[in-house]
């Protein structure tokens, strides 16, 4: 980016951390959001002090649109658009705890966040899966005459009848689980709870699952050594998307990631008449507009809904 004055954007004597606007920003989000987004104010910090500042050696209340203007546009340059959003976000949240702590005046804020954000022009990610591809999964799982294969189910089981991410299933424990199928999901994205629901097939491979699990405490689904002895430990994030592919390979089904269960889950409560909120509160969307991205049911879907339209209209015969 071109050069700008960083005399004024550099601390001179270190901010408490009570009244530093990156660090109460940062203290208000959950664990894994803070370590993303403490990267990108470090990135943008740099970039706007020519590489003597990070996050909290910047003097962040001294940023005027000048600064920000070129932030976006060097971040536009170097990151795809939703990274540069997701930046740019950051930022705008940083100055408004400068503003809130009454470090910067309401005009200079004002002035500094009225950046664009970039627009994002390219095709929805992910797919939905078949009803057969399910099928087809479960099955080479069911196969497999190991414990891991009946653990693989449940987990697939979980993923595709509940939607949620593969962040949460390795979080999920035993006592998260009801006999009716309810499920807790504690501390998902944005530190949020919510409730979801097994599906009546699917909450009988998790309790095929539990006969070779066992009912003592502890994470739901577990790791299994090569003896076929099952560790009552969580499993990672990582591990869920192996067993994916595996699965995926063994039973011909074309490429796809754990979260393809999660469209394909809102996906199909779309098409099957679920309002958008009950959908949205299911996934745990912050607003129903996320949960639209997901919908992958295509025109088709869109032409068969007008057809349900009337009009009190009789053709003339011809």
């Amino acid at each position: 980016m071109s050069r700008l004055p960083v005399q004024s954007l550099v601390l001179t004597s270190p901010l408490p951390l009570t009244i530093h606007p990156a660090a109460v920003y940062l203290c208000a989000l959950a664990n894994g959001s803070q370590r993303t987004m403490e990267q990108s104010l470090n990135a943008i910090a740099l970039l706007i002090s020519n590489g003597e500042c990070d996050a909290y050696t910047l003097n962040w209340a001294a940023l005027r649109y000048q600064h920000t203007a070129a932030i976006r546009t060097a971040l536009a340059q170097k990151y795809s658009p939703a990274t540069t959003n997701k930046m740019l976000c950051a930022l705008r949240r940083v100055l408004k705890e400068a503003l809130r702590l009454e470090l910067m005046d309401a005009k200079d804020y004002a002035k500094a966040v009225d950046i664009q954000s970039v627009k994002v022009k390219r095709k929805l990610k992910g797919r939905a899966l078949t009803s057969a591809e399910i099928g087809a999964l479960l099955k080479v799982c069911l196969d497999d005459p190991t414990p891991q294969g009946i653990r693989d189910a449940a987990l697939i089981a979980i993923l595709r009848g509940t939607g949620v991410r593969r962040a949460e299933v390795v979080n999920l424990d035993l006592k998260d689980l009801s006999r009716n199928g309810e499920l807790q999901v504690r501390q998902g994205k944005g530190d949020k709870d919510r409730t979801v629901y097994l599906p009546t097939g699917a909450m009988a491979l998790v309790e095929d699952w539990l006969c070779v699990r066992g009912r003592k405490g502890g994470a739901l689904l577990c790791p299994i050594r090569k003896g076929g002895e099952v560790q009552l430990r969580r499993m990672s994030s990582q591990a869920v998307l192996l067993i994916v592919r595996k699965r995926a390979a063994e039973s011909g089904v074309e490429s796809f990631s754990p979260h393809d269960f999660r469209r394909t889950f809102c996906s199909d409560l779309l098409d099957s008449g679920t309002d958008i909120v009950t959908v949205q509160k299911l996934a745990g969307h912050a607003s129903p507009a996320t949960t639209s991205k997901y919908d992958r049911r295509g025109e088709e879907t869109k032409r068969l809904a007008v057809e349900n339209l009337e009009l009190p209209y009789t053709p003339r015969s011809r």
